[in-house]
């Protein structure tokens, strides 16, 4: 794909996810093409079913959510980069949330999400983490898939209080992540202690 029209791609996702956050998974095609700048029919070129664009915006946002792990690692320092992932983490599911209604839908078009989820969140959470044990930042007895599955849960509860109490709940979690750093053996080797 040229160049421009990948911008152009990008910018209808973008807002088509903006449009989605604001009126919701049904919100008229026509609107989303009209705040784009493009034609209806450019949409139905790319994304013929309402399902494969907004199959297209959750990747797109599952991208940047992984992207933004080796942009964090490379401006700060492991823990911080780690902290600020799963703040950005936090985001990512608010705009996940918000496509619920869709994904559960039960349309073969997000069939493929669960797996594309883990294959790119979860290597961008392992190298973050991976990382912070080694610089004696956080605790080695934890799993990416379980930080990405905790960081979940605690949003399911804290979002119906709003998106910063969430995040509250997430900067306690961290601090959890901290606690016993200094310590090389798991916690579960420690239990007899």
């Amino acid at each position: 794909m040229r160049a421009d029209a990948q911008r152009n791609i990008d910018t209808l996702l973008q807002t088509a996810m903006a449009v989605f956050a604001t009126s919701g998974v049904d919100a008229p095609v026509r609107e989303i093409a009209e705040k784009a700048g493009v034609g209806v029919g450019t949409i139905y070129r790319h994304f013929p079913q309402r399902s494969d664009l907004i199959a297209a915006v959750l990747r797109r946002e599952i991208d940047a959510c992984a992207d933004a792990a080796l942009v964090l690692a490379a401006e700060h320092e492991p823990g911080e980069a780690l902290a600020r992932w799963m703040l950005r983490y936090v985001d990512f599911i608010a705009t996940k949330r918000g496509l619920a209604k869709a994904l559960h839908s039960g349309d073969p078009a997000f069939d493929t999400l669960p797996a594309y989820f883990r294959q790119r969140l979860e290597p961008a959470l392992r190298a973050l983490l991976e990382s912070a044990v080694a610089a004696g930042e956080v605790r080695a007895d934890v799993a990416a898939e379980d930080l990405l599955g905790a960081v979940a849960s605690l949003c399911m509860q804290a979002y119906e209080k709003g998106p910063d109490h969430a995040k509250r709940m997430v900067a306690l979690l961290v601090d959890g992540l901290r606690y016993r750093a200094s310590s090389a053996a798991p916690f579960s080797s420690r239990s007899a202690d």
